[in-house]
């Protein structure tokens, strides 16, 4: 009868200890799948629009292409410059046939094919698959309302042309994607803007600091696997 008291006893401590084991495992493995995995925020709105060639493009002229999407104009004289410059990094970094960048403009009044060719050629814009689009400014904002990033409302003087410096990632099957935060949330989208801190929460136009660039590169080399 002791020995059994002794067995049970020692099966009593064990089977916390493999719990607790199983718990931190599963703990761990969960972390794991936030980090290598992004979010499925939901299918690209369907779009066509006009580039900078004269050529309509559409979302699915797209698929099969990882890519970017962004909405700016060519006078901006602050966040759009940053912008452009961080996607000019991008498509530096990453360099590959199946990726893009789709960069709307919501000043289609200025922005005409020619307007956007001549700013694509200034800024570096060297890839075949980064199209700078214009078109209809109603159905460009009624666009961005789709995407849910922030344009300004045409009718209103003071706010036409303000907008987010939010960029969306899509996939090859035409999803918006992105990554977890530290709090395993879905961040939805990432910053196109420069910050003066590395934890990217000041932003600030001659900030030395992009992280939302940075993972931006990983996720869309996660992507083009």
């Amino acid at each position: 009868m002791p020995r059994n008291n002794k067995t049970n006893n020692k099966t009593k401590v064990i089977i916390p200890i493999v719990v607790i084991a199983l718990l931190f495992l599963g703990i761990g493995v969960g972390m794991g799948y936030f980090k290598k995995n992004l979010y499925t925020v939901m299918k690209v709105p369907d779009f066509e629009l006009t580039d900078q060639n004269s050529k309509k493009i559409t979302n699915k002229d797209m698929l099969g292409k990882v890519y970017l999407v962004e909405f700016f104009f060519s006078k901006c004289p602050t966040i759009c410059p940053v912008m452009n410059t961080n996607m000019k990094a991008v498509q530096n970094e990453i360099n590959d046939p199946n990726f893009g960048i789709v960069s709307i403009s919501i000043d289609p009044e200025n922005d005409t094919p020619e307007t956007l060719k001549e700013h694509a050629e200034r800024i570096g814009a060297k890839s075949p698959n980064w199209h700078f689009l214009t078109g209809d400014r109603n159905y460009i904002g009624d666009l961005a309302d789709q995407f849910n990033i922030y344009v300004g409302d045409q009718e209103d003087e003071g706010e036409s042309l303000n907008h987010s410096g939010m960029i969306a990632l899509v996939d090859q099957e035409g999803n918006i994607r992105c990554r977890y935060n530290k709090d395993n949330m879905p961040i939805l989208y990432y910053s196109g803007l420069n910050y003066e801190d590395p934890e990217g929460k000041t932003p600030k136009l001659t900030g030395r600091y992009h992280p939302d660039r940075e993972i931006l590169i990983e996720d869309i080399k996660k992507l083009l696997k």
